[in-house]
């Protein structure tokens, strides 16, 4: 009796485990780029941080800007207003848009409204971008201190949260913008406005990013790797540090791109009512006070109100692409 063929020669009767040898191991994916792949496919959220970049950089390098292309936001141009009939009106069609007043000038003193908008992205974005960054950081390190001991202090913290939730926050901020001197801590003028803006609405609106925070550590709290953590004897500290806070960094990066929409918004309300930025510093907030006396010329309430919707829409697209990106759950 002869035997089959293939038993015996070698390359046919060889190990399923040869075949792998030499190929190269299979890669995994951090949930970063898990994230970047979802939200390169969101071509709406990508093109909204590109915007966001783009104005970050107009905010930068607003001095150079306006040097090229227009006049200093405070400079006035009475040449070109026209007094006749008792009405102040910008010479030319649109407001007295040219190359050299790409969005016209002001009917009150003939002030360059493009200058006065790129600086006024400076004001905005850096009291918006501090003030979410003094929230996020009371916000997460109460957050998870409150979900991750539990017992009292997430009863203490929880009340806390909604003391501060159900605070007059715009009043508060008018009566303390209202009566503050113009000379406090080394600061005087804009510098402690900026200041006091930044603190009043960071510290004020940590309670909303705290709670997401909170949630997020109670669930993470009950998982197999924090439990392992514990049973190997890791300290509190250790534990939140290493475990807890890389896998809230997802939520707070999500949150925080949706905050800082709320915060330019509410510094261009506390400008408008007159309690935040003081002329002649240009300001979003400001310019609209400005205009709505001059309800005759559009364009000069157009542009600052342009700005303001479409920096807010940008975030808010943005954050909403982020959100899709690190949730699992997505099906892109």
């Amino acid at each position: 009796m002869t035997l089959p063929p293939e038993v015996g020669t070698g390359a046919e009767t060889a190990a399923p485990e040869a075949v792998l040898v030499g190929a190269a191991p299979a890669e995994g994916r951090s949930l970063g780029q898990i994230a970047w792949m979802r939200l390169k496919r969101d071509k709406v959220a990508l093109a909204a941080g590109v915007f966001l970049i783009f104005l970050i950089l107009v905010a930068i390098f607003a001095p150079l800007i306006v040097r090229l292309l227009g006049d200093p936001p405070n400079e006035f141009h009475q040449e070109l207003i026209d007094t006749a009939g008792g009405t102040l009106t910008p010479i030319g069609r649109f407001g007295g848009m040219s190359w050299d007043h790409l969005m016209g000038i002001e009917p009150v003193n003939g002030r360059d409204i493009f200058s006065r908008i790129v600086y006024g992205s400076r004001i905005s974005l850096l009291i918006a971008l501090l003030a979410t960054l003094l929230s996020v950081a009371i916000g997460t390190t109460l957050g998870i201190i409150s979900g991750f001991l539990g017992g009292w202090v997430d009863t203490f913290t929880s009340r806390l949260m909604d003391m501060f939730l159900a605070f007059p926050l715009l009043v508060f901020a008018m009566a303390l913008a209202g009566v503050f001197p113009d000379q406090a801590f080394g600061l005087e003028g804009n510098q402690l406005r900026i200041a006091l803006l930044i603190f009043i609405i960071g510290f004020f609106s940590w309670p909303y990013i705290g709670r997401i925070i909170r949630g997020q550590t109670l669930t993470l709290r009950e998982r197999e790797f924090v439990e392992s953590a514990r049973s190997i004897g890791a300290r509190r500290g250790y534990i939140l540090r290493t475990e807890m806070l890389p896998n809230l960094i997802a939520p707070i990066l999500v949150y925080s791109t949706l905050l800082i929409p709320t915060n330019i918004l509410f510094e261009a309300a506390l400008s408008y009512l007159g309690v935040g930025i003081r002329p002649p510093t240009p300001s979003w907030g400001g310019m609209l006070s400005d205009a709505v006396v001059y309800y005759t010329q559009p364009h000069f309430m157009f542009w600052p109100g342009m700005a303001i919707f479409v920096t807010v829409l940008a975030f808010n697209l943005f954050g909403d692409g982020l959100r899709d990106a690190f949730d699992p759950r997505a099906n892109r």
